[in-house]
C-alpha cells in the first residue's frame, strides 16, 4: 500500500511538473491569408535551424542564444528516428537526446520552435535518420506505404515523438508553432498515400493542433498536394527570390511564403574541396526575402558536428560527409560567430518589429591548446580479433546486427598458379585487402572500384578483407545502403569466376566499451591497430584535435566518440568540446585502419577544414585525353532559352543506347567561354524521368575542383543548387565543352531536361547545344 501510495504520488508530481513547464498562455499560430498570424496577428518567422544532436548538450543554450542575437524569433530543428530508436522499441529521449528540454530551452530564451520529426529526414545524417536495422528485412522499401513494416516502424515512432513534443503546442501553452510532415518528398516519390499517412500519423501523435506544413523545391512542389498542410519551399544562397516563388504564387495565390530552408552554406565530402558561399549572394537573397516580408529558416544557422559514425553520404556518385557540418554557416563548428553572422545581424536591425531588439551575443566558451600527446600502447586489430560469425555465403554488417563500423571477411583461397583478381560485389564503402596478414591493397567505393589484382595463390592461403562501412546514404533512391559487403566476392582466373564462399565475419561496432577492451601493449603496431594515450589538463576548453598525421579512423575522448578522420581531407582536424574534457587526466583511443606518419596527437585552438589532398583519379578526364565526336551524328541538336528553371526538349523521335553525351556549343553570354549545369535529366519514352542512380560520368573536357566542388557528377546527383562548371581559375578552355555519361543500362529516351545553375549568376549558361546517344562507348583518343 505504501508503495502504490508512493507511485500514485509520483505520478501527480510528474504531471504537475510537466503542466508547469507547457503551462504558458496558450496560444495559436496558422497560415492565414498572406500570412501566418501568431494570436491573429501577423507574424514573420525568422528561424534559425540547429540540430541538437550535432551540439553537446552543455551548450545547448548558447547556441540558442546566439541565433537569438543574430535577430531570430524561432528555432527550427530535426529529429533523427535512428538518434532514439537505435535498436527495436528501445526508445531514449534521455541525456544528450531530451529533445523535451531543448524545446524548453528555447521556450525560456523567448523564442518558439519549428519541429521537423520525420520519419525521414535527410540532413547529411546516416541514412537521413532511418534505422539501420530496418535493412534486416530483405525486401524494404522506404518512404512508401507499399512496406506495411517501414509503415509500422514509422508510426511507431512518431507516437513516441509525440509523447516527448506533443505537450509544447503553443495551443497547450508551449512555444511549438509548427510540425513537419516528412521531408523534401517531391524529389523522391509520388505516392500521396503516403504522405496522407504520415499526415495522419502526425496529427495521431497528438500534434492535432499545431500548423503542420511540408516543404519542396520549386521545381517539384506542385506534383503532389497533402490536404491541410501548409507547404513552403527550399533553395540556397544567391536564389533569385522571384523566379523561386512564381509558380508557388500561381498555385498558392493566398498562402503566405516561406523557405524553409536557406542554404547558408554546404556541406563536405571526404576528398573534395570545403564548401563555402559567399556573404554576398547569401545576404543578398535574404535581403529580398526580408524586403518581400517573406519568412525563412536559416538551414544551417549553425550546424554543428555529426559526432561518431552519424555523418551520410550522397549517391549517385557515391560520396560520404565529414565529421565536421560547420556548413559554412554564420555560426561556426564551436558555436563563434563568424563574418556571415554579423552580417544578418547588421541586416535584421533593419527588419524588427517595433520595440524589438536584438540582444548581445552570449560570451564564447574558452579554447584551449594541448600539447603534443604521444601514443606509447597499441593493440593490432589482426591480434584482438572478436568471436567469428561463421557465413556460408557473404552477407552484409546488417545481417550480423552490426550497426556501424567495420567488419572483416576471412576464407582460405584455393590454388592459383597464377596472378588472379579478386572481385567485390558490391563494396560499401572502402576495404583494405590481405592475403595471409600480408596488406595488398585497398579499394573504394567512391572511385567505382571493385577489383584487385593478387599474385599466385597456395591452397588454404588466408583472404582477408576489412571493410570500413561510410555513413549510409541520406538522399534520393539508393538510401537502402547495406554495408560492408552486400552481394559476392569472386575469385577470376582467366574466363572462370569462383564465387568464395566458407566465410568467418568479425564485427568491429563503434561503441567505446569495445573499444577500450583491446589488449594493449607498449609496442609499434604493423597494421590496422588501436593507439591509447593518457594527457593531462590544468585547465578545460574548446580544443580540434589534429589528425593530419594519421591515416583513416576514428576518435574516442573520454569515452566519447568525436568522429571520423581521414587523410584525404579536407578536414583534417576533428572538434573536441571542452565540456567533454576533464582537469587532470583524460584518455584517448584512436582506430586507424592505415600505418600513421606518427603516433602523435596535439590539440589545436584554429579548425582546419579546407586542406585536400588532391586525387587526380576523381577527375573525369585524363591527361592527354580527348572526345573524338568526328564520326558521331547528333540525335538532336538546337538552342535553349535564357532564364532559370528547367528547359524541355523532346525529339522528333526515340532514341536508344546506354551512353549519351552533351555537347555545349556556347553559352548565353556570347563572351563567356565556361559551361554549367546543374542536373540533366533524361525522358523515358512513358513521360518519366530515366533512372539516374546507376550514371558514371565517363569523360568531362573541364572541371573546376580547386575552389570547391564542380566536378560533372553534379549533373545528375539530384542536387539543384550544385552544378558542374568548366574551370575558371586555372587552364580555361574555349567551346565547345563536353560530358559522357554512361547508364550502366540500355534505355529509351524521347527527350532531356536542362536546369541551369540556380544562383543569380548566368556564367556557363547553356545556349547552343548537341546531343548524341548510342549503345556503345563513344571514342576517347589518348
Amino acid at each position: 500500500m505504501r508503495i502504490s501510495k508512493l507511485i500514485l504520488a509520483l505520478l501527480i508530481f510528474m504531471s504537475l511538473a510537466n503542466h508547469a513547464q507547457t503551462s504558458g498562455k496558450a496560444g495559436t499560430f496558422e497560415a492565414g491569408e498572406k500570412a501566418f498570424l501568431l494570436n491573429g496577428k501577423p507574424f514573420l518567422v525568422r528561424a534559425g535551424e540547429i540540430h541538437f544532436p550535432r551540439i553537446p548538450r552543455e551548450y545547448w543554450e548558447q547556441r540558442i542564444q546566439m541565433c537569438k542575437a543574430m535577430g531570430m524569433n524561432t528555432i527550427c530543428i530535426y529529429l533523427f528516428w535512428n538518434f532514439h530508436e537505435q535498436q527495436p522499441d528501445q526508445f531514449d529521449f534521455t541525456g544528450q537526446k531530451d529533445v523535451a528540454e531543448f524545446v524548453r530551452l528555447v521556450q525560456k530564451n523567448g523564442m518558439y520552435c519549428v519541429v521537423r520529426p520525420g520519419p525521414y529526414v535527410c540532413a547529411e545524417w546516416d541514412m537521413g535518420g532511418l534505422p539501420w536495422w530496418l535493412l534486416k528485412k530483405k525486401d524494404l522499401q522506404v518512404r512508401t506505404s507499399n512496406d506495411s513494416y517501414f509503415m509500422e516502424r514509422s508510426l511507431k515512432y512518431l507516437k513516441e515523438v509525440g509523447k516527448q513534443l506533443a505537450p509544447y503546442q503553443i495551443q497547450n501553452g508551449g512555444n511549438i508553432i509548427m510540425v513537419q510532415v516528412e521531408n523534401e518528398y517531391g524529389v523522391f516519390g509520388n505516392d500521396l498515400g503516403y504522405m496522407n499517412q504520415i499526415r495522419d500519423a502526425v496529427r495521431a501523435s497528438e500534434f492535432d493542433k499545431v500548423q503542420l506544413f511540408r516543404c519542396d523545391w520549386s521545381s517539384n512542389f506542385f506534383k503532389y498536394d497533402v490536404e491541410g498542410v501548409y507547404t513552403a519551399l527550399n533553395f540556397g544562397a544567391g536564389s533569385n527570390i522571384d523566379k523561386q516563388f512564381e509558380k508557388y504564387k500561381e498555385i498558392y495565390p493566398k498562402a503566405p511564403l516561406m523557405c524553409s530552408e536557406y542554404w547558408t552554406g554546404w556541406f563536405d565530402y571526404w576528398g573534395r574541396a570545403h564548401e563555402t558561399r559567399s556573404i554576398s549572394s547569401f545576404i543578398g537573397s535574404l535581403k529580398d526575402m526580408l524586403d518581400r516580408n517573406i519568412s525563412f529558416s536559416l538551414y544551417m544557422a549553425h550546424g554543428g558536428t555529426s559526432f561518431g559514425q552519424w555523418g551520410g553520404a550522397n549517391s549517385p556518385p557515391f560520396g560520404a560527409m565529414v565529421s565536421s557540418y560547420d556548413y559554412n554557416a554564420p555560426i561556426n563548428e564551436a558555436g563563434k560567430p563568424t563574418d556571415k553572422f554579423y552580417a544578418v545581424r547588421d541586416l535584421m536591425k533593419n527588419y524588427l518589429n517595433p520595440g524589438e531588439t536584438i540582444p548581445e551575443p552570449p560570451a564564447n566558451y574558452p579554447v584551449i591548446s594541448i600539447p603534443k600527446i604521444t601514443f606509447n600502447e597499441s593493440a593490432s586489430l589482426f591480434e584482438n580479433l572478436p568471436k567469428a560469425n561463421k557465413s556460408e555465403l557473404i552477407q552484409p554488417m546488417e545481417n550480423f546486427d552490426q550497426g556501424w563500423g567495420r567488419i572483416l571477411y576471412r576464407t582460405k583461397l584455393p590454388e592459383s598458379a597464377t596472378s588472379f583478381d579478386i572481385k567485390i560485389t558490391d563494396l560499401h564503402d572502402w576495404a583494405a585487402i590481405y592475403i595471409n596478414g600480408k596488406l595488398i591493397g585497398n579499394l573504394d567505393r567512391r572511385k567505382d572500384q571493385n577489383t584487385i589484382k593478387l599474385p599466385a595463390a597456395k591452397k588454404g592461403d588466408v583472404l582477408d578483407i576489412l571493410v570500413d562501412a561510410l555513413g549510409r546514404v541520406n538522399y534520393g533512391k539508393t538510401i537502402i545502403d547495406r554495408k560492408g559487403i552486400t552481394e559476392k566476392v569472386e575469385m577470376l582466373v582467366g574466363s572462370t569466376a569462383t564465387n568464395l564462399t566458407n566465410w568467418e565475419v568479425f564485427n568491429f561496432p563503434v561503441d567505446y566499451d569495445f573499444q577500450k577492451k583491446m589488449k594493449f601493449k607498449k609496442a609499434k603496431a604493423n597494421g590496422p591497430a588501436w593507439y591509447k594515450a593518457t594527457f593531462e589538463l590544468n585547465s578545460v576548453g574548446d580544443t580540434y584535435i589534429d589528425m593530419s598525421s594519421w591515416g583513416k579512423g576514428m576518435v574516442w575522448v573520454n569515452g566519447y566518440n568525436i568522429g571520423r578522420y581521414w587523410k584525404i581531407g579536407p578536414q583534417q582536424t576533428l572538434f573536441m568540446p571542452g565540456c567533454w574534457l576533464k582537469k587532470g587526466k583524460n584518455k584517448i583511443i584512436i582506430l586507424d585502419l592505415e600505418k600513421p606518419k606518427q603516433t602523435q596527437v596535439t590539440g589545436v585552438t584554429v579548425p582546419v577544414l579546407d586542406k585536400i589532398v588532391v586525387d587526380e583519379s576523381l577527375l573525369h578526364r585524363k591527361k592527354g585525353e580527348i572526345l573524338d565526336l568526328s564520326a558521331e551524328t547528333p540525335a538532336n541538336q538546337g538552342e535553349l532559352s535564357s532564364g532559370q528553371g528547367w528547359k524541355e526538349v523532346i525529339f522528333e523521335k526515340e532514341f536508344e543506347g546506354q551512353y549519351f553525351c552533351f555537347e555545349v556549343l556556347n553559352s548565353q553570354n556570347p563572351k563567356d567561354t565556361s559551361s554549367s549545369i546543374a542536373e540533366i535529366e533524361l525522358i523515358g519514352t512513358d513521360g518519366l524521368p530515366v533512372n539516374r542512380s546507376k550514371w558514371k560520368i565517363v569523360y568531362a573536357d573541364s572541371e573546376e575542383v580547386s575552389v570547391g566542388n564542380y566536378s560533372a557528377e553534379k549533373i545528375f546527383d539530384q542536387q539543384e543548387s550544385t552544378f558542374w562548371s568548366t574551370a575558371w581559375t586555372v587552364s580555361k578552355t574555349p567551346h565547345p565543352h563536353q560530358v559522357v555519361v554512361n547508364m550502366e543500362e540500355s534505355v529509351k529516351i524521347k527527350g532531356f531536361k536542362y536546369l541551369p545553375r540556380t544562383d543569380k549568376s548566368t556564367n556557363g549558361n547553356v545556349k547552343n547545344y548537341r546531343f548524341y546517344i548510342k549503345p556503345s562507348s563513344f571514342t576517347i583518343k589518348k
